[in-house]
């Protein structure tokens, strides 16, 4: 079974699927490898905006497969997965297009960040949502926690990632992570979200976003995404972190 699916619609808009239910829709190198595909798609003419989401109603994305990078024990071995998909983030955030996260289901952890790394977040109703790290002895280590200080109010981004816990919908909304929240179908409430945006041309959307992008850029938040890949790293060789993952895949 493919581990995602990419789909052009005829109004403008791409949408990444994340197509791995059975794992909570969780990264793993091929999901990584799709994503890169999708953006890279996305800066077509053609393409107005990028949605991502997962398959199923149950999970959005729920971060990195523990399965597959528990292998990574050192400081060396964590920066080299951490980092690729730090990038992938960072091509994400800086892309010329809008994007939009669609929560069909729970982000969890790394799932979170993948949502922050989008210009808006849209949530099916009775989602929830958290950056869970912190109970895993480690930080955000795609640079989620760089990205959330700039896209929320300081207080409350530093609230999401210190907490380390799920939120209710009605929470990510005060708390400023979703934007909106819809009933039914995943890409007919995102189709709903963008119909507007997608009226305009690429070039009305592209001068928007690069606003944004040449603010990032003088904020030097790619320098500090890298920072916070490079301590999540190190906190990644440690004992605490190892023995929290082993708790938890002994739980599965």
């Amino acid at each position: 079974m493919k581990p995602y699916f990419i789909e052009e619609y005829e109004n403008g808009l791409l949408i990444f699927r994340i197509n791995r239910p059975e794992k909570r829709n969780a990264i793993n190198y091929e999901v990584m490898d799709g994503l890169e595909t999708a953006i890279h798609m996305a800066g077509k003419k053609s393409v107005k905006a990028l949605a991502i989401t997962g398959e199923g109603d149950q999970a959005f994305c729920s971060g990195g497969d523990l399965s597959s990078f528990h292998s990574l024990k050192t400081e060396n071995e964590a920066f080299e997965m951490l980092s690729r998909m730090a990038a992938l983030l960072k091509k994400l955030l800086f892309l010329r297009k809008p994007t939009i996260a669609i929560l069909n289901g729970t982000a969890v952890g790394g799932g979170c960040e993948l949502a922050a790394a989008c210009d808006y977040r849209i949530a099916k109703a009775g989602i929830k949502a958290g950056f869970i790290q912190g109970t895993l002895a480690i930080t955000t280590g795609w640079g989620g926690g760089s990205i959330i200080m700039e896209k929320m109010l300081p207080a409350n981004a530093m609230r999401m990632v210190m907490e380390a816990k799920l939120y209710a919908e009605e929470e990510l909304k005060e708390l400023g992570f979703i934007h909106t929240v819809f009933q039914g179908d995943s890409a007919d409430g995102c189709l709903r979200f963008v119909e507007r945006m997608l009226r305009l041309e690429s070039e009305v959307l592209e001068a928007y976003k690069d606003l944004l992008v040449n603010k990032w850029a003088k904020a030097g938040l790619e320098e500090r995404i890298d920072q916070e890949v490079r301590r999540c790293s190190v906190l990644w060789e440690g004992e605490a972190h190892h023995a929290k993952v082993d708790s938890f895949l002994n739980k599965l």
